[in-house]
């Protein structure tokens, strides 16, 4: 495929791209047209075949053929509020389609069509061996321009966009960016490489405008099709849970640790009664591996973990207490999970309830754990488990390990009672906050300010 020449590549994959076209809405207008013969009969077509065509809507994307019996692949955003779908085949021939399933998380979705004859497919490549500064070719229909062809090269890996799908926090996904021009009308067509396989799903576009701006992201292909796969066979995504809340280890969470890098996803808190309980996790642990995987950080680790097949058992690896400890998990389903509330407030890289931007802090349960750790001797309060450097906290001497005891003369146990109380200051319009901390056998009061945000 190397040899091969980018218009004899692009030949071979334009039969297998598609246009998406949607209806929205889709009522009749109330009322109707002028009795049959009436000479205002056809200014009434007129008027109630515009109002119609108003309430209904359209919208126009992009998808690709994954198998030649005709499961298309789209955004989700395309077809999310569609009551009828049709796909544009190459050549112009328009076919009505069935969704099969969607993922908001990821923003992909599954159609499928009927097709007389088999259908001209594209297979998908490995987005993990792409390496940055490789060519890459998007097919699509931006604005409406059906089989535009645009090429560029892969300009990053692994960005995180914020609150993508609607979801808080850090992206799920970690998308490939691209220089490929990518315009409305683009989403949910193929980015391919220089070998015709797909890498990515192209799906957002970084502009301040309403044009390309040279950058452009699209989901992994790694990441996307094991997804594509449990839509196809489910008609829903179901992915693995383990019952953690994690947070990636920063360097000076790796010194109090006492590890030479900063690696792995730390367990702040564990679901009780969750697969991760019940297979020994606890507070406190670093996930170093997950069945055979590296685990570099947290969002990582969620990605690997909601990869994983439900019910499976599998082997963690993690750092306890200096020490590496080996456990084996049997996996449960996130969306489950979800319904039951038991993962409402486990989203990775949402907003956490250890974090504390506004005091440049980050606080914990004092746990049997954290407390062997710290050397705490007391069971009230919060420990405080991260100091943004060169913060107010910081400067006034604020260190991991430190207790907070009291917070505007008010016991506190659990950072959500913290949450609540800087809330509380923050709606009456203070400035800052008065914490009594403990280290040791020594008290003290520290007066924090606010940070801005």
């Amino acid at each position: 495929a190397r040899g091969v020449s980018l218009p004899d590549l692009v030949a071979r994959l334009l039969p297998s791209v598609v246009s998406i076209t949607t209806t929205q809405g889709g009522k009749p207008a109330a009322g109707g047209p002028a009795p049959e013969g009436s000479p205002f009969e056809e200014y009434f077509r007129e008027y109630f075949n515009k109002r119609r065509n108003r309430q209904r809507g359209s919208n126009v994307g992009s998808g690709f053929i994954v198998s030649a019996d005709g499961f298309v692949v789209t955004n989700n955003h395309v077809i999310s509020r569609a009551t009828v779908v049709h796909v544009v085949l190459d050549g112009g021939r328009q076919l009505e389609a069935r969704v099969v399933g969607r993922d908001p998380r990821a923003d992909l979705a599954v159609l499928k069509v009927k097709p007389k004859a088999p259908l001209p497919f594209v297979k998908w490549g490995d987005s993990d061996t792409m390496r940055i500064g490789q060519a890459v070719v998007a097919i699509g229909n931006p604005f409406g321009l059906s089989q535009t062809v645009t090429t560029g090269i892969l300009s990053a890996r692994g960005r995180h966009l914020q609150n993508f799908g609607g979801f808080p926090g850090s992206s799920f996904v970690d998308f490939l960016q691209t220089d490929a021009a990518i315009n409305r009308g683009n989403s949910g067509g193929p980015l391919f490489n220089r070998a015709g396989d797909v890498i990515g799903v192209n799906t957002a576009i970084f502009s301040r405008g309403q044009g390309n701006a040279g950058i452009a992201f699209a989901v992994p292909s790694n990441l996307a099709a094991p997804i594509i796969q449990q839509l196809k066979l489910y008609g829903r995504t179901r992915r693995g849970w383990l019952g953690v809340q994690i947070q990636s280890v920063d360097g000076e969470l790796a010194r109090t640790l006492g590890m030479e890098t900063p690696t792995g996803a730390l367990v702040a808190n564990v679901v009780s009664g969750s697969p991760a309980a019940e297979g020994g996790l606890v507070s406190g642990d670093v996930i170093l591996e997950f069945d055979g995987k590296t685990v570099p950080n947290a969002a990582r680790l969620s990605q690997i973990v909601a990869a994983a097949p439900v019910g499976k058992s599998v082997r963690i690896s993690v750092l306890r207490r200096g020490r590496t400890v080996t456990l084996t998990v049997t996996l449960g389903e996130l969306e489950k999970a979800v319904q039951t509330g038991a993962a409402e407030k486990l989203d990775t890289e949402g907003i956490r309830p250890d974090l504390f931007p506004e005091l440049g802090l980050r606080l914990g349960k004092i746990t049997p754990e954290l407390a062997d750790r710290y050397g705490i001797e007391t069971r009230a309060g919060v420990v405080v488990l991260g100091v943004e450097p060169d913060g107010d906290a910081d400067r006034k001497g604020v260190k991991p390990g430190d207790v907070i005891v009291e917070m505007e003369h008010t016991a506190v146990a659990t950072p959500e009672a913290v949450r609540k109380l800087v809330d509380e200051s923050k709606s009456a319009r203070k400035t800052s906050t008065l914490l009594l901390i403990e280290r040791g056998d020594d008290r003290r009061f520290v007066v924090l300010r606010f940070k801005l945000q």
